[in-house]
C-alpha cells in the first residue's frame, strides 16, 4: 500500500471484520485498550465499532497529551505569561483546556496575555530570536513523538547562548502510563484488560523493546497499531487470536514504521536534554512516578518552572467532569452526565472533549446518533 485511502479501503475492511467474528470465541468477552486518542478517533470516525462483534470491547486509553494534562498545568501557563509579560506558545489543542478561575489559556489571551498558538517547536525558538526584549516560553507537552522537537530547540537555545527562551516542560512518557493502568486494583472501576493496542508515532520513536515489560511482567499482548482503521482492525485481528491461543507477544501490525529498537539517535537526543522526573500528576490517573520528563541540570536556564520558580499546584476536576474515569476506562463518555449537554467541542468542561483526540470529542463528532433512541411509528 502507497497512499493513505488504501487503508480505508471499505471491502478491505469488511475481509478483515470477517475474520475477526470468524475467529472470536463466542463463549468470552474480549477487552482491549487503544492506547492513543488516534486509536479512539479512527473507531469512532470510520464506524469501525459497527464491524466487530458484541464481545470485543474497546476501551480508550489515556494516551492524548491534552486530555492527561493537569489543570495545575495550565493554570502555570496562564501565571507566567500574566506574570511575566511573557509570550508564551502553545499548540493549537492546548489554548481550551479548562483551567482555574473559569479561564483557559484561549481566555487569558483575550484578556490581554500574550498566548500565541504554534505548529512547532521550532517557531518559539524564532521568536525567541525575534523579540530580545521580551522571555519567550513554550509551554511543551505531548509523549515521545513531541520530545525530540523539543530537546532540539533547547539545544539551539543553548548554542545560541539566549537568554530570554525557557521551556515549560510538560513530556509525559507511554510505558509508564500503560504500567500504571495495570497496576491499578480492579475495585477502582479499571477493566480487566487482555491486550493494548499500542500508538505507532510514539512506537517509531521508543521501538518495539520498550514494551517488553508488558509481556514479561504483566502477561499482557500488545499489537503497534496505525491509526487509519485498517490498521486499527488488523490489530485488533492480531490479539483476537493471541488470546484465543494463550500467546502473549509484542506484534508489530505498522511495519512500515517501527523497527525493534526504535529510532535511536532521536533517543540520544532526549536522554542528552531530558531526564525523568521522580513523580508527575497525570489528569485522571493521578500522581504517576517516573511518568514524566524534565530538563537537565545542564540546561536548568533554559528551565521555566526553575527560571521563574513556579510552583506546581493540584486542581480538583470538576465535580461532575468524568474524564478521569473515561481515561482509566471505567467509564465511557455517555457515562458523564456533562457530556453532550453543557460539555459540548463549542464550550468543553473536561480535556477529553477539548482534544479532536480526546475519547468524549470523538463520540460526540462521530457516535452520538448510537445514544438516541429509536423511534419506530
Amino acid at each position: 500500500m502507497k497512499y493513505v485511502d488504501e487503508f480505508r479501503d471499505s471491502a478491505v475492511a469488511k475481509i478483515i471484520a470477517d475474520k475477526i467474528n470468524a475467529a472470536v470465541d463466542p463463549t468470552r468477552h474480549y477487552h482491549f485498550m487503544e492506547f492513543c486518542g488516534g486509536h479512539t478517533h479512527a473507531i469512532s470516525r470510520y464506524g469501525v465499532i459497527d464491524l466487530l462483534p458484541k464481545n470485543i470491547r474497546m476501551i480508550h486509553g489515556p494516551g492524548c497529551p491534552v486530555c492527561v494534562l493537569p489543570i495545575g498545568r495550565i493554570d502555570m501557563a496562564i501565571r507566567l505569561a500574566r506574570e511575566q509579560a511573557a509570550i508564551m506558545c502553545v499548540y493549537a489543542d492546548t489554548l481550551r483546556v479548562p483551567a482555574s478561575d473559569n479561564l483557559s489559556l484561549l481566555r487569558a489571551k483575550a484578556l490581554g496575555a500574550d498566548i500565541r498558538m504554534i505548529g512547532n517547536a521550532a517557531y518559539a525558538l524564532e521568536l525567541a530570536q525575534k523579540n530580545l526584549d521580551r522571555q519567550v516560553i513554550f509551554f511543551a507537552i505531548g509523549f515521545e513523538t513531541t520530545t525530540p522537537p523539543t530537546a532540539l530547540v533547547v539545544k539551539s537555545a543553548q548554542r545560541l547562548q539566549l537568554k530570554n527562551f525557557s521551556v515549560l516542560c510538560a513530556h509525559v512518557l507511554t510505558p509508564p502510563a500503560i504500567a500504571h493502568i495495570l497496576n491499578l486494583p480492579l475495585e477502582s472501576g479499571t477493566v480487566n484488560l487482555d491486550g493494548f493496542i499500542g500508538p505507532s508515532h510514539v512506537s517509531v520513536i521508543i521501538g518495539l523493546s520498550a514494551y517488553s515489560q508488558f509481556v514479561e511482567k504483566y502477561r499482557k499482548p500488545v499489537v503497534i497499531g496505525g491509526f487509519e482503521p485498517l490498521d486499527v482492525m488488523q490489530a485488533i485481528y492480531q490479539l483476537v487470536l493471541q488470546v484465543n491461543e494463550g500467546r502473549v507477544e509484542i506484534e508489530n501490525e505498522f511495519s512500515r514504521g517501527v523497527t525493534f529498537a526504535g529510532n535511536v539517535v532521536a533517543q540520544n537526543l532526549m536522554n542528552e536534554v531530558f531526564e525523568v522526573r521522580n513523580s508527575f500528576e497525570w489528569r485522571g490517573l493521578g500522581e504517576m512516578p517516573h511518568s514524566a520528563l524534565k530538563l537537565r541540570a545542564a540546561f536548568a536556564q533554559f528551565d521555566a518552572e526553575e527560571r521563574f520558580n513556579v510552583p506546581y499546584q493540584t486542581v480538583p476536576d470538576h465535580k461532575k467532569c468524568e474524564c478521569g474515569s473515561i481515561l482509566r476506562g471505567a467509564k465511557t463518555p455517555q457515562d458523564c452526565t456533562l457530556f453532550g449537554t453543557v460539555c459540548t467541542p463549542e464550550s468543553p468542561m473536561g480535556s477529553c472533549m477539548v482534544s479532536s483526540e480526546g475519547a468524549c470529542s470523538a463520540h460526540y463528532t462521530y457516535g452520538r446518533f448510537r445514544d438516541i433512541p429509536v423511534v419506530t411509528a
